[in-house]
């Protein structure tokens, strides 16, 4: 029978564990598939593809990019950090609003949060390490850590931060180049100790509800419709859930996870930085389906923002972000000079998905929201 079914977690809920592959009968987006170092080569072929996904969707799954084993510690780190009492838990829990500029690690109460439009409270806990934090360790940047979290930082935590810097700035490069930006134009405003919402974070989703198929209620959505915050997102994860919203489509459509393949996506600020021409699309995460909903949903993923003082603008001194402004009605236009920097940006996103600002026309809010920051 189709549908969900509330289901007790398992009491084995470490990343290493043996898991049941994603069921043949539920249906998946295709992403392109981009061979990083066919990018880092140059290969002409492959960036016009990687431009394409970049483009069009702005989803893709990236191949050959060398971070598995570290991948693997910061599913390690995560479960030992989130297998810790509650009470440890929340003296290490990050601010709201202002207040949590800086304060990238978040290890959040379940419920803390809404995942819809609808105001739903999620079920997710997060462990986030901020990246100037990591890179300057053991100088303190922004906050202090757990000492779970101190002991892997120099063995997984700075490691992993470098290889997603690695991947990520090479992707940069590519942006530079096909927008017809100086080299180093998305670098400068990505600088890697200039003070930011970058993280590195692990994400544990308990299952909660068998998923047999069929429409995922309201009420079942783990982390709701939303676009990134930032600039760029390199995800692993080993269980479904991930759904993409396609262009012109009112049907969310899962993203097959695939070993090996790390899922990239464009956020919001790539978005405003290139008039809309990289897609910032609207996504979000479910029950993963069959089987694999008896499981914990665990995923590892690097952030990457503007420093905090970049303010979010169309580059138009690329030409390919003048045409594509000058095809827009100024109101369209006006979307992309926010006159806000990220660091008002990402404030703003946060609030918007904080319970306690939700306690009146939420549906309206959050509709509202999505269609300012949707790009």
């Amino acid at each position: 029978m189709l549908g969900f079914h509330n289901i007790q977690e398992s009491s084995v809920n470490m990343p290493g564990l043996t898991l049941p592959p994603f069921p043949d009968n539920f249906p998946t987006h295709p992403l392109l598939v981009i061979d990083y170092g066919l990018l880092k080569a140059g290969d002409i072929k492959e960036i016009d593809k990687f431009w394409k996904a970049a483009t069009e969707l702005g989803f893709w799954y990236l191949k050959n990019h060398g971070a598995d084993e570290l991948v693997n510690g910061m599913f390690d780190t995560g479960a030992e950090m989130m297998d810790l009492p509650l009470e440890e838990k929340m003296k290490w829990l990050r601010g709201d609003g202002t207040e949590s500029f800086g304060y990238i690690f978040r290890c959040k109460p379940i419920g803390a949060y809404a995942t819809n439009e609808y105001g739903n409270p999620d079920n997710t806990e997060y462990l986030n390490v901020s990246r100037e934090d990591a890179l300057a360790y053991p100088e303190v940047v922004h906050r202090t850590y757990p000492p779970v979290v101190n002991a892997r930082m120099e063995s997984t935590i700075i490691p992993f931060v470098h290889k997603s810097i690695e991947v990520l700035d090479a992707i940069m490069t590519i942006f530079d180049r096909k927008l017809g930006l100086p080299e180093g134009t998305l670098a400068d405003l990505h600088a890697h100790m200039d003070r930011s919402g970058s993280d590195a974070r692990v994400i544990k989703s308990p299952p909660k509800y068998r998923n047999d198929g069929g429409p995922v209620d309201k009420d079942k959505v783990s982390i709701g419709a939303h676009t990134d915050f930032g600039s760029l997102t390199f995800l692993h994860n080993r269980l479904g859930g991930l759904q993409v919203l396609p262009p012109g489509s009112e049907d969310w459509h899962y993203v097959l996870p695939v070993p090996g393949h790390a899922i990239c996506n464009i956020g919001d600020s790539l978005g405003l930085f290139s008039g809309g021409v990289l897609r910032s699309n609207m996504h979000r995460v479910v029950p993963p389906p069959g089987p694999q909903s008896a499981y914990p949903r665990w995923s590892v993923a690097f952030f990457t923002r503007p420093g905090n003082d970049v303010k979010l603008r169309a580059l138009e001194e690329s030409p390919i972000v003048r045409e594509a402004l000058s095809r827009m009605s100024p109101e369209q236009r006006a979307k992309y000079f926010p006159n806000v920097t990220q660091g008002q940006w990402l404030a703003r996103r946060r609030d918007n998905v904080t319970l306690k600002n939700r306690k009146a026309s939420i549906h309206s809010n959050i509709k509202s929201s999505l269609d300012n920051f949707a790009l």
